[in-house]
């Protein structure tokens, strides 16, 4: 993905001064320390489990790199601090030789937040060390299928980029153990590998999931004709495309999770997304010919961020479906039983590992981290010591010591202490949750340590007493009932001249004397109002799917000046820089008069000059929707 940042400036003279005195050496002595939290943890999107011992687990994370157990999930270390990329696909130890592990970067399940990767990793060692070897360019890596006859062959399921067309995607092979790589299965520039499964008895036979998908700032689409069940017999030499005359849905279709039964490799099943109904679907010859088992809605939702299914080592007719939530079936998909209920596990299921050996041990990782059971799925333990929350934003106050804040995705906005008099360190116990939903920007008062204000998705806004817990929504709304555009992630500041003034931002730039008490609107609509780039109720494909990450056109960051309070520095999503300097009343588009800045580029930060508010700040911009 061409995502990269550029630095636009127009500097301060005693700016550039100060940053060139500084010295490398003052800056080499800095180390980073961990402060947490783990207590709501993070996205984990792989899981495998050394074939001779099941305490031994590797767990891949959407940005919080690999990490490894020796003790069954008691006390966790990080393999991957090293590496240049952080988001991760897929984990899987090599069948024959635990010491061999591979490992594919980037996220595999296409959000708007996804982490990109930087191709697949080999160690050789136990995860001491890795290697780059190769399909650096395909950015996402969903599966790792190794042939436990042969294990230098091995098959990757690239379901690469979601924000443009490229060539790199599709299934790829190795048989030299990554030495050389042909890329065995490809359809079009949009379709990507989104499953890859191999017959227990026959690694010769493949079944593959090609999905066609394309992800915009503003809308999603899912489905295609690249889309389809591919099935080959012959190690990927050639390929036989199942279609509705083989039981499969009629018309364009979109991803699918397949899962093919331990026990008995003629059991094989397919959650298949279509325009009529998504359903699950049945096999009892081994993948040739299909029948329709159920539309119920707890087969899953939201196929484009699940579609994951797996079925018990011991029984054919038990199977996993992941996605909201995880729920089990035990009489081959006719009827589901919720088995992570949301009083009991967090939600947004990615990863499953079943233990081959001994029945009803089961890892799972969703969007809130990693979860034990021994009994099947009827009692779970919460792995509270993995810290790979997904922050958003990072703040903090003025109090001494001084706090932490920070939204993270999925889990809420939270404060924690800097420092502690514990002698064991900062526990998961010293931090504190806020506030609910996807969490964002928090905003601690400059000068009330009692008040925060908080934020979750599509422009939710709270005020929160940090003592007594209470929170109450300060959402602003418009005067006329006009529809506000607040984007996911929405825009927040202080103002440095009044500590109970806030500054909001949907298209307008909403401001606040009273702590959100009262609201005005300061600005026009600062975006370009681009009706092309406003398809977020539009958004999915082949399964609707609205829930405001698509939402476009709106006001990024927002930068107030220190120095002058009457100017006012915008970013917005469509590639608008706008500065007031009378507070609000007359807006100067700036954009036209940045060199090289890429059309409809993000701008998600503008930091204003702390010296003088006549300089331009330094915006930092993104663009992630142009071509590859």
């Amino acid at each position: 993905m061409k995502k990269f940042a550029l630095t636009l400036c127009v500097l301060a003279l005693s700016f550039t001064a100060i940053a060139q005195s500084i010295e490398s050496s003052v800056l080499e002595d800095m180390k980073f320390r961990n402060i947490g939290p783990a207590g709501m943890s993070g996205r984990v999107t792989s899981i495998d489990v050394n074939p001779r011992n099941d305490n031994h687990i590797f767990v891949g994370t959407a940005s919080g790199g690999v990490w490894v157990s020796e003790n069954a999930g008691q006390s966790w270390t990080s393999i991957w601090d090293d590496q240049p990329t952080a988001g991760i696909g897929a984990v899987k130890i090599d069948p024959t030789n635990p010491d061999v592990l591979w490992v594919g970067t980037g996220e595999g399940n296409p959000r708007n937040s996804q982490s990109s990767g930087g191709g697949l990793f080999k160690s050789v060692d136990g995860g001491k060390s890795f290697q780059l070897i190769g399909l650096k360019e395909t950015k996402h890596i969903h599966r790792i299928v190794i042939d436990p006859t042969h294990p230098n062959t091995v098959y990757v399921a690239a379901i690469g980029v979601a924000w443009g067309d490229t060539p790199d995607r599709g299934v790829y092979k190795t048989t030299d153990g990554g030495k050389t790589w042909a890329k065995i299965l490809y359809n079009n520039e949009r379709t990507g590998a989104a499953e890859l499964v191999m017959d227990p008895v026959n690694p010769n036979k493949l079944i593959c999931a090609m999905w066609e998908y394309r992800r915009w700032p503003w809308v999603f689409k899912s489905g295609g004709e690249g889309s389809g069940m591919y099935v080959t017999l012959d190690g990927g030499e050639t390929w036989t495309k199942r279609t509705s005359e083989d039981g499969l849905p009629e018309g364009d279709l979109g991803r699918m999770g397949i899962a093919i039964a331990p026990s008995n490799p003629k059991k094989v099943y397919a959650l298949v997304e279509n325009k009529a109904k998504n359903g699950l679907y049945a096999s009892n010859d081994g993948g040739f010919k299909w029948f329709k088992v159920s539309e119920d809605e707890n087969i899953g939702n939201r196929p484009f961020y699940y579609s994951d299914l797996f079925v018990d080592p011991f029984n054919d007719q038990t199977l996993y479906s992941l996605w909201t939530l995880v729920t089990k079936s035990t009489d081959g998909g006719k009827s589901w039983d919720v088995v992570t209920p949301y009083s009991k596990v967090h939600p947004d299921h990615h990863a499953i590992w079943l233990n081959p050996r001994r029945p009803g041990h089961l890892i799972e990782g969703n969007d809130g981290g990693l979860n034990i059971s021994w009994d099947a799925g009827a009692s779970w333990r919460f792995v509270e010591n993995l810290p790979v929350a997904q922050f958003y934003h990072i703040r903090v106050d003025n109090q001494l010591p001084y706090n932490v804040y920070g939204g993270m995705q999925d889990n809420g906005s939270w404060r924690g202490p800097a420092y502690s008099w514990i002698g064991t360190g900062i526990g998961n116990n010293e931090w504190q949750e806020l506030y609910f939903g996807d969490g964002f920007d928090v905003l601690p008062h400059p000068t009330n340590p009692r008040i925060s204000y908080a934020m979750a998705q599509e422009g939710s806004l709270a005020r929160v007493d940090m003592v007594t817990g209470m929170t109450e929504s300060i959402k602003p709304v418009h005067p006329n009932g006009e529809w506000l555009r607040w984007h996911w992630n929405a825009a927040i500041a202080g103002d440095p001249l009044n500590p109970d003034g806030l500054y909001y931002g949907s298209q307008y730039v909403h401001y606040s004397p009273d702590q959100g008490r009262t609201w005005n609107i300061l600005s026009p609509d600062l975006t370009t109002n681009n009706p092309d780039k406003q398809k977020a109720l539009e958004s999915g494909g082949l399964t609707f799917d609205v829930t405001g990450a698509e939402n476009h056109t709106c006001i990024l960051t927002i930068a107030p000046s220190v120095k002058d309070p009457t100017t006012l520095w915008v970013g917005t999503d469509d590639g608008n820089i706008q500065v007031s300097r009378d507070g609000g009343a007359t807006w100067t588009h700036c954009s036209p008069k940045i060199k090289g800045l890429p059309e409809g580029a993000w701008v998600p930060h503008i930091h204003a000059s702390a010296y003088s508010a006549a300089f331009m700040p330094l915006p930092t911009v993104q663009q992630k929707h142009l071509s590859w």
